[in-house]
């Protein structure tokens, strides 16, 4: 993705605010608590030397802000805007700037010793190992609020709005040379700013007190400890947040590849171990999914395969798999987006479609003599006919036995087996009414009549559209699920534009 010099411009300024509050908050807990050797001689002559040439302290001490300031606007606009360099900075800019911030107390301190070289040569009473341990303290707590609540304000900006605003799909996680924190990073950030940082800030409050000789807690060690529970449970929160979302994210979807769906992603938006972790697993899913789909494939074919060969015995109902196959994918699509049989999901459906041309394998069994009889079956050919319903489910279940998918294998049982059973219960080979028959059997039982309906047989010739469907309608309660076929009814233009190609063939 190509980052625009506005879109840029307003990133960097945004995530430069954040480093600036944090620096803000810094200095405000830091400078409450009085540090060691405050109270010394030689930190009043200190404080009486800065004071005595602010003309050159202040602007040397200025440094502290312009330095990183300086390094965060290089940051970006030292590369172009076309520059693929550009896009991997702006997705790094939680830990880049957050580590510029500490460099800005890093130069704090060698300034300081820079000063404290300058005194030595001037008429001040000033021992350099109070002041230096005074500021060690200072500039680890300055440098630990500014890098822990600074990254983690950024991080939780970019997961919020910079992710989801430019990389809705997480797709920036396979460019190279982002930097990817790792959970032990995040765990060792949390761990400093919520556990050490605090206790550092009481040590440090206890040995200023103990310095005076004065035990006393006052209001600004109060103001000081509430702030810093308040930024350790700001921390704390997003710190487990991280890792909860993600893990609950994975978790689900799991629980979808168990069940069999392999087309859903995970959307993790982080450049951290859990959005790599996300992209990796996504990957993975791709790949099963394909393979998945391919030994699908195969099975279709070899199944539509021994459906076509079945067919080919036969001689009054050729086209009839293909045909049913087509006609009942276009009433599940329908089905999808009606009530109430959206409950029913999308493998459901995919298995039914898959299912359809087993519906007349247990033709296999069935005679030559009646199977290719040209006119109109005796009773006694009749019964021997309607066998292949349940003939045709014992095969089934044998033919897929194999399969590990137990809805598809299910489903392809009952629509073998039940799609010559009508809703009054006059139906064969089990007698079932009403919802009794499965749902993808009355699915089918549509299909199947629709299409003997509308083809010309050896028998018969093929009936109109408009007299299918008036027969189809008046059957409604007796033959078939009526409030199933009316939804059949309604798919009329597509089932016309699907049998009008057949016919153009």
């Amino acid at each position: 993705m190509k980052f625009s010099k506005k879109e840029t411009i307003k990133i960097s300024v945004i995530y430069a605010l954040i480093l600036v509050f944090a620096n803000i908050l810094g200095i405000l807990i830091s400078s409450t608590i009085e540090k060691p050797g405050g109270s010394s001689e030689s930190m009043s002559e200190w404080l009486r030397f800065m004071n005595d040439y602010r003309m050159i302290t202040d602007p040397i001490q200025f440094l502290t802000f312009i330095i990183p300031t300086i390094f965060c606007f290089w940051y970006t606009k030292s590369v172009k805007i076309s520059d693929e360099r550009l896009e991997r900075r702006l997705i790094n800019l939680p830990i880049a700037y957050s580590t510029i911030g500490v460099l800005g107390w890093l130069v704090y301190f060698a300034e300081e010793v820079i000063l404290l070289l300058v005194v030595n040569h001037l008429d001040y009473q000033i021992q350099a190992k109070h002041i230096l341990s005074s500021s060690i303290f200072y500039i680890t707590s300055e440098a630990t609020v500014t890098f822990t609540l600074a990254y983690f304000l950024m991080d939780l900006l970019h997961k919020k709005w910079f992710f989801p605003s430019f990389y809705p799909n997480g797709e920036f996680i396979g460019i190279k040379g982002l930097k990817h924190p790792s959970v032990k990073f995040l765990c060792r950030i949390n761990y400093v700013s919520v556990t050490l940082f605090p206790l550092a800030l009481l040590l440090e409050s206890l040995y200023s007190i103990s310095m005076k000789n004065n035990i006393q807690i006052g209001k600004q060690y109060i103001f000081v400890f509430f702030l810093v529970f308040l930024i350790g449970l700001v921390i704390s929160t997003t710190f487990y947040k991280n890792f909860e979302k993600p893990l609950a994210m994975l978790k689900a979807r799991i629980e979808k590849i168990k069940q069999g769906d392999f087309s859903s992603r995970v959307c993790i938006l982080g450049n951290d171990d859990f959005g790599e972790l996300g992209a990796i697993f996504n990957d993975m899913t791709s790949s099963i999914d394909s393979q998945t789909k391919k030994i699908q494939e195969i099975q279709n074919s070899v199944i539509e395969g021994m459906a076509i060969m079945v067919e080919s015995r036969d001689n009054s109902t050729g086209g009839h798999i293909k045909r049913t196959s087509d006609c009942v994918r276009i009433f599940v699509n329908s089905l999808k987006n009606t009530e109430p049989y959206k409950k029913y999901s999308d493998s459901f459906y995919q298995s039914v479609v898959r299912a359809a041309p087993m519906h007349d394998l247990g033709k296999i069994a069935v005679d030559d003599a009646v199977l290719r009889k040209p006119g109109k079956f005796t009773d006694e050919e009749y019964e021997k006919m309607k066998a292949h319903s349940k003939e045709g489910a014992r095969i089934v279940e044998e033919v897929i036995k194999p399969v590990e998918n137990e809805e598809f294998k299910k489903i392809a049982i009952n629509i073998a087996h039940f799609h010559h059973e009508k809703w009054n219960g006059q139906g064969y080979p089990e007698k079932l009414s009403g919802n009794q028959i499965p749902f993808e059997a009355r699915i089918m039982a549509l299909a199947d009549v629709f299409d003997a309906l509308v083809s010309k047989r050896c028998y018969k010739d093929s009936f109109s559209y408009d007299k299918a469907f008036q027969i189809i309608e008046e059957s409604l309660g007796s033959h078939f699920d009526p409030e199933l076929g009316k939804i059949f009814i309604q798919c009329r233009p597509q089932l016309e534009e699907l049998y009008n190609t057949y016919q153009a063939e």
